[in-house]
């Protein structure tokens, strides 16, 4: 991205946030509390109608300790001739990618390898591996990994099938053009191999701008893998640290997509149903599985992350992530992702060597994608608490708390409470300034917020650039 682009986005998104402080309406507060010097109101724009409708879609998901070893099968049934396989160099080694690589031969099914998926991509990445699966005539491509493999294959399907698309214009506005995708894709099939993205079921694919050390993505129906195998017996060989951060992204993609803006109170209506967004706020069949993900989190998530050996603790984590995938590939994450996005692209560089975390192979530096979004969980639903009390309390309930005489005001410091517990029980670092940042990253982390509109839009209330630079600091520490 030029600089002059990025000054565009900024620019505009800055005169967004002025007409919403401008037009305030304080009989249609969100909020309805004064927070880090401000009163968040919001008001919607009578020239613009609210949605009356949601749409739910989803992969077709198939669950099983050894259900990998159908893969062959499947795409025999696809008709198939030739694909390729998306992996990362780490995994290239594990028993996952060799059960896949085993039923393929054992089915006759010619396949290449890509192997050098990039752990938290970025663009160029996504490019390299369009290129590549753009080197022969593919008819279908298997993913083998964790999110950052599977939306790196969904990016390469996209781009391959409609080689004349310039990168920019499928993704999200305002950073790129947003277009709506309306050619045909290659099959896909999915085979996760942690417990978090629930990258199988979504129709995203998430992605650091280099040029903007922050994340965007691709968001489209026509994006969700055609196929997800969901199988517990790969979530062995995930290190601590790995089904920690994993869990946490489930837990706040659960959380998120409940407290959401309700999707009837989302605007503007589109005016053609395939511009409908594949965030469409909470909604009630989102619900059920986001409270199963949060439920099954509150049982198995300490278990599963303490002690690998646990298969029963494992598993559940594992179908937790679908679950949570369903519910947020419909309803849609808000702040506690929109505000990971500079984090993560920031953490590379704001210390010495940037951050690295165990467990991870990569050797360049990175924060995975669950501690960045789980850092200032406590801080975003102490925030956005007042907006929907209940929806907050009845979180927190699901994730264990007891809330039998906890009041409505309180309702955010409730759930933040409990996620906090659950932060502190599974040693996630201290805070963003145990990631390497201080108060002289704010303005910077800041900027890289207020492009992700379809991110921030779906919360269930307004932000101010100075809500948004108090989440953050109050995210510095988080016990």
């Amino acid at each position: 991205m030029t600089q002059q682009l990025r000054s565009r986005v900024l620019t505009a998104m800055r005169e967004v946030l002025e007409r919403g402080a401008g037009n305030a309406c304080p009989a249609h507060s969100a909020c309805g509390h004064r927070h880090h010097g401000g009163v968040l109101r919001r008001c919607h724009q009578t020239v613009q109608e609210t949605e009356y409708a949601f749409e739910m879609a989803v992969s077709t998901v198939r669950y099983g300790p050894g259900v990998t070893r159908e893969i062959g099968q499947d795409v025999v049934n696809l008709g198939a001739k030739r694909v390729l396989v998306f992996t990362d160099n780490n995994l290239a080694e594990l028993p996952p990618f060799k059960k896949v690589a085993d039923s393929l031969a054992s089915n006759s099914v010619p396949f290449d390898v890509y192997p050098d998926v990039r752990v938290e991509p970025t663009d160029s990445s996504f490019k390299a591996a369009i290129k590549a699966a753009g080197a022969a005539n593919y008819d279908a491509f298997i993913a083998v990994g964790g999110g950052s493999v599977i939306d790196t294959a969904k990016a390469a399907n996209l781009y391959v099938t409609n080689p004349k698309a310039d990168f920019l214009d499928y993704v999200n506005a305002p950073i790129g053009r947003g277009l709506p995708v309306t050619h045909e894709l290659k099959p896909l099939i999915a085979v996760p191999t942690t417990s978090g993205t629930g990258s199988e079921t979504t129709g995203v694919a998430v992605f650091d701008l280099e040029s903007m050390h922050a994340k965007t993505g691709i968001a489209n129906r026509a994006l969700r893998p055609t196929l997800g195998l969901i199988d517990p017996d790969h979530t062995a060989s995930m290190p601590n640290r790995v089904s920690a951060y994993s869990g946490f992204d489930v837990v706040c993609h659960a959380l998120e997509s409940f407290t959401a803006l309700p999707f009837d109170q989302r605007t503007p209506r589109p005016t053609d149903p395939k511009l409908r967004p594949a965030y469409q706020g909470s909604n009630p069949i989102s619900d059920v599985w986001c409270r199963w993900a949060l439920d099954a989190s509150a049982r198995y998530f300490r278990r599963a992350v303490r002690n690998p050996s646990d298969s029963e603790a494992r598993s559940a984590m594992h179908l937790a992530a679908c679950m949570a995938g369903v519910g947020f590939g419909n309803a849609g994450v808000h702040l506690c992702h929109g505000l990971s996005y500079p984090i993560s692209g920031l953490g590379t560089s704001v210390s010495s060597g940037g951050y690295r975390s165990e467990g991870y192979s990569d050797q360049h530096a990175l924060i995975p994608h669950g501690l960045s979004v789980v850092i200032t969980a406590p801080k975003v639903f102490e925030f956005t608490g007042a907006a929907s009390p209940d929806r907050h309390l009845e979180a927190a309930r699901l994730l264990g708390a007891d809330v039998t005489w906890k009041k409505r005001e309180d309702a955010g410091k409730v759930l933040s409470d409990q996620v906090r517990q659950l932060m502190h029980d599974l040693d996630v670092p201290d805070g963003l300034q145990a990631l390497g940042f201080d108060a002289s990253h704010i303005d910077s982390l800041v900027e890289g917020v207020l492009p992700q509109q379809r991110l921030r839009s779906i919360a269930p209330c307004p932000q101010t650039r100075d809500d948004i630079a108090g989440i953050y600091q109050a995210s510095m520490r988080a016990y």
